[in-house]
Order: C-alpha cells, then sequence, then structure tokens
C-alpha cells in the first residue's frame, strides 16, 4: 500500500470506481475487517445513504437498461434529485422507494 496515500485519497479513488466493483470492495471488506460484532451496517455503510447515484449507477441499482431508466425520468416516475452538468444525480432512498413500488 502507498504509504502517502490518505483516508480522503481512498475515499476519493473509491468514488472513481465502477459501482460493481465498490460492492465487491465492501463485501470483501465486511467479511474481512468486521468480523466483530461491533459494527452495524448502518456504521459501516450508513454515508453511502447520503451519497447521490449517478445515471449508470441509478440503472444498476434498478436493474434496468439506460434507456429504460431515461423513460421513466422522462415520463416522471423517477425524478433525479439535481443535475451537475449534463449528469442527472439520484437519492438512494428515492431508488430504494420506486424499486419497491415497481416489483
Amino acid at each position: 500500500m502507498n504509504p502517502s496515500l490518505t483516508a480522503q485519497d481512498l475515499f476519493s479513488e473509491m468514488r472513481r470506481m465502477p459501482a460493481t466493483e465498490r460492492i465487491k470492495f465492501f463485501s470483501l471488506l465486511s467479511n474481512n475487517a468486521f468480523r466483530d460484532d461491533d459494527f452495524s451496517f448502518d456504521q459501516v455503510f450508513g454515508h453511502l445513504e447520503r451519497e447521490p447515484l449517478s445515471t449508470g449507477e441509478a440503472a444498476e441499482y434498478l436493474g434496468v437498461s439506460m434507456p429504460t431508466l431515461r423513460r421513466y425520468v422522462q415520463a416522471n416516475k423517477l425524478l433525479p434529485t439535481h443535475t451537475v452538468g449534463r449528469n442527472q444525480m439520484f437519492s438512494a432512498s428515492d431508488l430504494r422507494a420506486f424499486k419497491r413500488s415497481h416489483k
């Protein structure tokens, strides 16, 4: 490991990872680093609830294609929380509620 790598650097690098790789990383981390019962799921992953998801991450989370996600947005069935440039960002809690309502 790079001795000059800070926690902030690691966090920045992880944000650039594809969502599937982040899921794998956190799975490895939880299986290997948090074996004690001292940590709850919320303590380890709770901050992710507040992080906005990109369009690609939102589509992956919902298990739909990007065109399907775009159709949901165009039909006002799913609304982005904000837009950064041309990128729409979605709330994890909104996506969870949408997913539950469309099972």
